[in-house]
């Protein structure tokens, strides 16, 4: 007749003792292994963490075993976590070392958008956001029970390696509790577990931004019969707004656009040119001008030359003149007597 025997009692720190080789020997083989450690009796502290350990607590399906859960993260039992798009990977040390994976869904593009509008405006920047400052519309949005970040019991699936047979071990719930606690310094994972970008929040919140400006801007835009009536002037059609055209005459406009450009481009182009050209004339009528200048200055100096030559003959000859003269009268003196 056989008899069940239980396993040997081993406590707590030896099996942490154990878990920690079996650890050092994966850490040597070149695996990044990441333990929970936890502070004192305090799972989670900030909105995140605290957040997704509420949301498991807050499901009946899951609250038998929980409390063994926060026991073994507590103490030190998972030796290693590692959270990816819809993945858990953990290790968790109990009579032996047991293998846990959890399977969640990604969340429906219909649930992320209704999400994210509903958030729009309400984000201040991606720091408040990971950090949990966040108002409390924005937070009731993301932590809603059914239609928040959070998964539903019917969108998660769990694996371990121990031998119980309840859907959820004590193994499965360390591990639970203990994406709480990486929550609090890794926020963003959770985005990434749901296979969603926390940037687009942000996003979202620029293009509402700037979707209200331009609202704002063609509301504010006025007919030209309005401006008429408001500056007290006739604008002509040519100086009135003209409506925005659609996105199917975008494309005309484009190329009269062009055209208006080349067109100037060329007029400008005229423009040097003609003005080139006179200034040539210009210049060619200067020179002229300085050439007949230079011709008559020199024919002046010419004549003035000529006058004093005659001058400076007649002077002499006067000279030569007056002796003649004056014998004469001598002569005319002396017969007279």
């Amino acid at each position: 007749m056989a008899y069940f025997r239980w396993a040997p009692y081993v406590s707590v720190a030896e099996r942490r003792r154990r878990a920690m080789k079996k650890m050092e020997a994966l850490r040597k083989k070149g695996v990044d292994i990441q333990p929970v450690e936890i502070e004192g009796r305090t799972i989670a502290r900030t909105f995140w963490g605290k957040g997704w350990c509420d949301h498991l607590e807050g499901f009946s399906d899951f609250e038998n075993r929980l409390p063994r859960g926060r026991t073994y993260v507590r103490n030190g039992s998972v030796c290693h976590l590692a959270i990816g798009r819809g993945t858990i990977e953990g290790k968790v040390s109990g009579s032996e070392l047991y293998n846990v994976t959890v399977q969640i869904k990604t969340l429906p593009a219909k649930k992320w958008n209704a999400v994210k509008q509903r958030c729009s405006g309400a984000i201040g920047s991606l720091l408040e956001l990971l950090e949990g400052r966040l108002s409390d519309h924005v937070m009731d949005v993301v932590a809603h029970r059914k239609e928040g970040l959070f998964p539903l019991p019917g969108e998660m699936s769990f694996r371990c390696s121990c031998p119980d047979w309840a859907v959820m071990c004590k193994h499965v719930a360390a591990v639970l509790y203990g994406v709480g606690n990486r929550f609090d310094h890794r926020p963003e994972l959770l985005f990434e577990l749901r296979g969603v970008n926390h940037e687009e929040l942000i996003q979202a919140d620029a293009e509402a931004a700037v979707s209200a400006a331009t609202q704002r801007g063609k509301a504010k835009r006025l007919d030209s019969d309005e401006l008429a009536d408001v500056f007290g002037i006739d604008l002509d059609a040519a100086d009135a707004p003209k409506p925005d055209a659609g996105p199917a005459r975008r494309k005309s406009t484009k190329k009269k656009t062009t055209k208006k450009k080349a067109a100037k481009k060329t007029a400008a182009k005229k423009t040097t040119a003609k003005k080139t050209t006179a200034k040539k004339k210009a210049a060619k009528n200067t020179t002229a001008k300085n050439t007949t200048a230079k011709k008559t200055t020199a024919k002046k100096q010419a004549a003035k030359k000529t006058t004093k030559k005659a001058a400076k003959k007649t002077k002499a000859a006067k000279k030569k003149a007056t002796p003649a003269k004056k014998s004469r009268r001598k002569a005319v003196a002396a017969a007279s007597q």
